[in-house]
């Protein structure tokens, strides 16, 4: 079976064929260095980390370039705010994410440029599209003309006739059209700047990702990336310029994840909702987080619970106690960084069901059963009435090694057992278990007031923490299934 990814442009699932065979060209949207990232950036970089291990680990080389905005309206508040200059502030947010980033183990991008060390190129293009009448200068700032682009819409399945209906142009901003977006700001006072052929300035923030996509990918590339916030205007609006002013196709795939909410609710500091990757990491091991990232399919949303995520660290327990109980019968597990763990070790044999849910526009959800069926199928092995012969020992083997490998694609089982178990907070017998007693308990509440649909509701969040409910005469006991 071909990968099939879902190509927001086409709106459907196509066959992914890069432009030259065995190589892959990715763009992703990074993230603007003016504040902690959340747990929403979280989930792009997972998805799109994973989707990189799983290029490179078919046998893929791939170039994949994630860029910094480090300069944009809201740096330059915050650094105000803070009394710090622009290029301070931005460096402090990337070393954060690097660290962030890092303890969510996702590799570095092959490329991740900044912002600020491509001016050049956005000027060069601005004059490009100028020339080729998609802009226009407006006193000191550069805007471009959507009308000049038959194209603009289509990436969002908007129409331009629609769009202008809705909206208008604001006070201060000499536009001829109100869906024109900015391509070279004035510089305000106090802010930062750079020499142009309309003075002192800075580019648009829609300019950037077009200038170094195309610098360091070509003008026509394979894939290009990020949260589906970034769908419209900012990806619509890339587009409509990058092929203004280079030709070509720009990106041919277009990838976007969904949002993460919190109990709910869509995240904002106004709720008081908001939490940042290194809030997270607080409360739960950096693999159980990234597994929860991954329980659900890329493009749906994901909504961040309590309950949801200690089921998840209850899930990742069992395969760590079952890879330390293998560690007595088969030794330690030692060639997983040869076998493609870093997503740079080359084409890695995978299983076919583990390889047939990735195919299937990478369905991680698929994916993450498929390593608990055959941890079902390892907890077997090693039971005290198996795994006495040399044929169990085999199959024994067989099955770490399918799961290893296919967990290495997923970026998750990077730690030994005894790290594993050192790191976790609360391990299998603190948090787990008062939790399961106090989700008990109120699905018992929920059965004495009838409300059948949250007792079962309740049932199903601890099946789906691994634990089996048996309801008698004195009340209800648990067990973990294994």
């Amino acid at each position: 079976m071909a990968l099939m990814l879902y190509n927001t442009a086409a709106k459907r699932k196509e066959a992914f064929v890069p432009l030259e065979r065995g190589n892959v060209g990715l763009y992703v949207c990074g993230v603007t260095v003016y504040d902690l990232c959340h747990i929403g950036h979280a989930r792009s970089a997972i998805v799109f980390d994973v989707l990189v291990r799983y290029l490179r680990a078919i046998g893929n080389h791939v170039t994949y370039v994630r860029n910094f905005t480090d300069v944009d309206d809201k740096i330059i508040a915050r650094a105000r705010e803070e009394g710090k200059s622009p290029d301070d502030l931005a460096q402090f947010y990337i070393d954060a994410f690097y660290k962030d980033m890092d303890q969510l183990n996702i590799l570095r991008a092959d490329k991740e440029p900044r912002a600020t060390e491509h001016i050049e190129g956005m000027i060069d293009m601005i004059l490009t599209l100028i020339k080729g009448g998609h802009a226009y200068r407006a006193e000191d700032d550069v805007y471009f003309s959507v009308e000049s682009f038959p194209g603009y819409g289509s990436l969002s399945g908007r129409r331009l006739e629609d769009m202008k209906a809705g909206s208008r142009i604001a006070v201060g901003e000499n536009k001829r059209h109100p869906m024109d977006f900015a391509l070279w700001k004035a510089a305000k006072e106090g802010e930062p700047y750079w020499d142009s052929p309309w003075g002192k300035g800075r580019p648009g923030w829609h300019m950037e990702c077009s200038v170094m996509s195309s610098h360091f990918l070509g003008s026509t590339f394979d894939i290009h990336g990020g949260g589906e916030d970034l769908l419209f205007p900012h990806h619509e609006n890339e587009r409509a310029q990058a092929i203004a002013a280079n030709g070509g196709d720009f990106a041919r795939y277009w990838i976007h994840n969904g949002f993460v909410t919190v109990d709910s609710e869509k995240m904002s500091k106004s709720l008081g909702n908001f939490l940042t990757i290194r809030d997270a990491l607080t409360l739960y091991h950096p693999q159980v987080l990234r597994l929860f990232l991954l329980s659900q399919h890329y493009r749906s949303p994901l909504d961040f619970t309590r309950g949801a995520v200690e089921g998840h660290q209850a899930g990742l327990v069992r395969i760590y106690r079952a890879l330390e109980r293998m560690e007595s019968v088969i030794g330690p597990w030692i060639d997983n960084k040869d076998q493609g763990a870093d997503g740079k070790g080359g084409a890695i044999a995978l299983p076919d069901e583990f390889r047939a849910a990735m195919d299937d526009d990478l369905n991680t959800a698929r994916a993450v059963a498929f390593l608990f069926e055959t941890l079902k199928e390892i907890n077997r092995l090693i039971s005290p009435d198996s795994a006495d012969s040399s044929g169990d020992l085999s199959e024994l083997v067989r099955r770490r090694k399918e799961l290893m490998r296919s967990a290495s694609v997923l970026g998750l089982l990077n730690d030994s057992p005894a790290e594993f178990f050192s790191g976790i907070k609360q391990g299998e017998e603190g948090i787990e278990r008062e939790e399961i007693e106090r989700l008990i308990a109120d699905r018992s509440a929920a059965r004495a007031g009838k409300n059948w649909k949250k007792a079962d509701e309740i049932r199903d969040t601890l099946k789906s923490m691994g634990v089996v409910l048996e309801d008698g005469p004195k009340g209800t006991t648990w067990r973990i299934d294994v």
